[in-house]
């Protein structure tokens, strides 16, 4: 029973949609399930995994902070990124990872959240392309 309308944009495209049964997303305070009948919701979004479920199977997409909003069996998402397994480079990907971790273990007050805002980027990316 596909029942939720799902649209996910970024500021180059339009991204996903779609008609899909449910979708789990990174909220600011930790995963989001939405499913048919979801309250009205609007919440940050953080970087991380978007997932959405229908007939077709299972979809995945590496997001970057944004904003939801949920209503009346839609869910709209606007992100800065969000990037399918195709569009995802794993081997930078690798290196953005093992630069942000290095980058972690110098990192001072000021650069911290932007060298944390790579690593966590890094790593939806690469949990999606292996997916």
């Amino acid at each position: 029973m596909m029942a939720l309308k799902l649209i996910v944009v970024t500021p180059e495209k339009k991204v996903v949609d779609a008609e899909v049964e449910t979708v789990e997303l990174p909220g600011q305070l930790g995963y989001l399930g939405i499913l048919t009948g979801h309250a009205p919701l609007i919440s940050l979004l953080t970087t991380g995994v978007l997932t959405y479920r229908s007939g077709a199977g299972e979809k995945s997409l590496a997001i970057s902070a944004g904003f939801v909003e949920v209503k009346d069996d839609s869910v709209s998402v606007l992100a800065d990124l969000a990037e399918a397994p195709a569009e995802i480079d794993v081997a930078a990907a690798e290196r953005d990872r093992a630069s942000a971790e290095e980058g972690l273990k110098t990192a001072s007050r000021e650069n911290l959240d932007e060298i944390r805002g790579r690593l966590e980027l890094a790593q939806a990316r690469l949990a999606v392309a292996k997916k």
